[in-house]
């Protein structure tokens, strides 16, 4: 079995008896004195979330990973099922399966929620199996969502096309992503989503409530370059930011064409917006993810202002919740427009 499989925790079964263990899984912990629902109501899904653990995942990433896929779903209760494949070239041909479930408390003793998982470590030679077995592991008639991981060749994650298909959502971290993977062209491309883009909600909610104060005949006169600076760290995160404001200035007047800019910055958790203008508007947003704060100067002729905002990333299992319920379609790459 993998060894990304071997780390994840739960219980081993026969892929046979994935059903039936499933069944018995809360007797067991209830017998072993952990926590178990009391009520049927307390592990009932509402949503399907398939999380597919490409060759890129570590064994500590895929602890990392899943433990942000326990904690979306003590918010939204969920059957998910966790994909570990082989490497193509292991002498493995069939499936391994482990059950895993967890009980959060409310803010009373009879308010609680149970999560119910899957995890399935499959080899190459097993794939054309796998999209049956996984329909046989999820909830019958709730939503579908694919959050695929670190996988490291979107041409093979293609092969997936049930998966990509069915699903309400497909998620990837394209700071964990081979590149190409925000153009690629994927079965269902409006249904694509990036959690880098997801994590930059709150910076694009506070450039977006300030300039939303300006007409955007304002914001789109004389722009000449859009400048997003970032740590290394955060390459994702301003490349997403780049996608936002070329969009939006885009949908304020300014022509398609504009150049979009990246720069790396000396500070890693740094992160800004400059609007560079041929006339005597000006734009400046930079800020220190640390330190919480972004310093803001804009003068766009009538106005000028010189302010502080917050600064700072949505945690992982509130990107994921964000990225499969709230999201509108994400902007197409500037290259793309």
């Amino acid at each position: 079995m993998s060894a990304v499989f071997q780390v994840l925790p739960g219980q081993p079964v026969p892929v046979a008896e994935i059903a039936a263990r499933l069944a018995h899984l809360w007797a067991d912990e209830a017998d072993h004195g952990r926590p178990a629902p009391g009520r049927e109501d307390a592990k009932a899904s509402q949503i399907n979330l398939v999380v597919h653990f490409g060759f890129g995942t570590t064994p500590a990433d895929a602890l990392v990973q899943f433990r942000h896929a326990v904690d979306f779903a003590s918010r939204y209760p969920s059957r998910v099922v966790v994909l570990c494949p082989h490497e193509p070239a292991a002498p493995i041909h069939e499936m391994s399966a482990k059950i895993y479930g967890e009980c959060f408390l409310g803010r009373t003793p009879g308010d609680a929620r149970c999560c119910e998982f899957v995890l399935l470590s499959y080899p190459f030679a097993a794939r054309r199996f796998l999209e049956s077995q996984v329909s046989i592991c999820l909830t019958p008639d709730l939503p579908l969502y694919y959050w695929a991981h670190a996988f490291t060749d979107c041409g093979r994650m293609a092969d997936y096309n049930y998966l990509l298909t069915k699903a309400q959502r497909f998620l990837f971290d394209s700071a964990a992503a081979p590149t190409g993977a925000i153009d690629f062209a994927w079965p269902r491309p409006e249904n694509v989503r990036d959690l880098a883009y997801a994590r930059i909600l709150p910076v694009r909610q506070a450039l977006g409530q300030f300039l939303a104060r300006h007409p955007p005949v304002q914001l789109a006169t004389g722009l000449r370059e859009i400048v997003v600076t970032h740590g290394a760290p955060l390459a994702a995160e301003g490349n997403a930011l780049v996608r936002w404001a070329t969009a939006r200035l885009h949908a304020c007047g300014a022509p398609a064409g504009v150049p979009h800019l990246t720069l790396v910055a000396r500070a890693p958790d740094s992160l800004g917006l400059e609007l560079r203008y041929d006339n005597a508007s000006q734009f400046v947003w930079i800020g220190r993810l640390g330190g919480g704060e972004a310093c803001l100067a804009a003068d766009f002729g009538d106005t000028t202002s010189r302010l502080t905002t917050p600064i700072h990333l949505l945690p992982p299992e509130t990107a994921l919740a964000d990225a499969m319920f709230f999201q509108d379609s994400e902007p197409a790459t500037p290259a793309r427009q």
